[in-house]
């Protein structure tokens, strides 16, 4: 994937700003939201301008070339399906030098009539994600003059798959919980590593899937939030914290969920990562207007005037912006998806805002996860994991 240093730190600083406002079982996309708040960039002005360039961490004036270049390295990467959707009204005029920045195959029309409209776009959200989000975040009204929307879907199997298996946690926020655990062992340590961060110890433990995309699982410490530990993992990324790999690491505790043993065995055997983790499935919707300021868009919202005079001589205002999500993780591999959608209105009066070695991992509390493209290390969705999947013994193999 060719994507600039520059636009995945901007990408997952987004990520890690957000993770930072999270609480509960979640799932997000930063990757999502970053080309539409970018393409917003370009066409806005004034105080909407300054603050979406805030957002996406690049200046406003190759914030839409930045979009696109992202779009197109997503393209390349395996397993990845991402599509950018545009609808207007069929009167609103845009600026050609902004539509066409856009590819063209992406601008539809919104016919006007608000139930029609709302089931195309559903339609669309629904065929670029194969079924995995089901509907447009955003409702169509009959004001809205534009909608600018992306969708991704993400598959990934294991180069290795998991066994399922019985898992009843001991301690902390699961005691007592039958749960669906995987597992599975292997000869390379350094899979698994323990961050050292300012605000805690992190144990990072990668899943590699065959498209080159891999799911990084992250435990920190007890009391540590789920930004601080996304966090974590994104500065792992970065290179920022210090990372003692698995082979590496000492005997005893040495890290959340994480013991070095040594064992005395029969017969001779290679060091080995036993790894324990639940499977999860979430499903998430974001409102991006609960956090304005995260998402650059408090003057957007603003009716008068109008904040984006590049994208329309017609003064348009942003109504509504929503992202839903869902992420998957299970024995033979992991799923994600998100449609991000932002919605448009016309602002002529202000609108609505709506000895042998054993390094053994065990995750059997709260934990967060990042699906991470490997040669670039862009995040392409994140989450925090409080409700994994039950146990149930008629679905197991016999």
């Amino acid at each position: 994937m060719r994507v600039t240093g520059a636009t995945v730190r901007a990408v997952n600083g987004l990520t890690a700003r957000w993770a930072a406002t999270t609480s509960g079982g979640t799932v997000f996309s930063a990757v999502g939201v970053w080309p539409l708040l970018a393409l917003l960039a370009d066409g806005a002005a004034g105080a909407a301008r300054a603050e979406l360039e805030e957002a996406v961490g690049v200046r406003a004036g190759r914030a839409a070339g930045a979009a696109r270049e992202l779009l197109a390295g997503l393209g390349s990467v395996g397993g990845l399906e991402t599509a950018l959707g545009l609808w207007t009204g069929r009167t609103l005029e845009l600026r050609d030098e902004w539509a066409a920045g856009l590819p063209a195959e992406a601008h539809g029309v919104l016919t006007g009539d608000a139930g029609a409209d709302q089931e195309a776009l559903d339609a669309w959200a629904a065929k670029r994600t194969g079924g995995l989000v089901e509907r447009l975040p955003v409702v169509v009204a009959p004001g809205t003059e534009l909608v600018l929307a992306s969708a991704l879907a993400l598959r990934t199997r294991w180069l290795r798959p998991f066994r399922e298996t019985y898992l009843a946690p001991e301690g902390g926020p699961w005691e007592g919980r039958e749960l669906l655990g995987l597992c599975r062992e292997s000869a390379l340590l350094d899979r698994v590593g323990v961050a050292d961060t300012p605000d805690g110890r992190v144990t990072g433990l990668k899943v590699l899937g065959d498209t080159a995309v891999d799911v990084h699982l992250l435990l920190g410490e007890e009391g540590m939030t789920p930004g601080q530990v996304l966090g974590a993992g994104i500065g792992v990324l970065a290179r920022t914290h210090p990372v003692t790999p698995g082979s590496r690491l000492p005997y005893g505790e040495v890290g959340p969920g994480l013991a070095v043993q040594r064992e005395r065995t029969r017969t001779p055997r290679p060091p080995t990562l036993d790894v324990t983790t639940p499977a999860y499935a979430l499903t998430a919707g974001h409102d991006l207007l609960e956090r304005p300021e995260l998402f650059g868009l408090a003057s957007a919202v603003r009716a008068v005037p109008g904040p984006f005079p590049g994208v329309s001589p017609s003064p348009l205002c942003v109504e509504t912006a929503r992202q839903a999500a869902v992420a998957r993780f299970g024995a033979r591999g992991f799923e994600a998806a998100a449609v991000t959608a932002i919605g448009a209105i016309g602002c002529a009066a202000p609108g609505p805002l709506w000895l042998s070695t054993t390094v053994r991992a065990v995750l059997d509390r709260p934990f967060g996860f990042l699906a991470v493209h490997r040669h670039s290390r862009l995040a392409l969705a994140a989450g925090w994991v409080t409700d994994p999947e039950p146990y149930r013994e008629d679905e197991l193999p016999h």
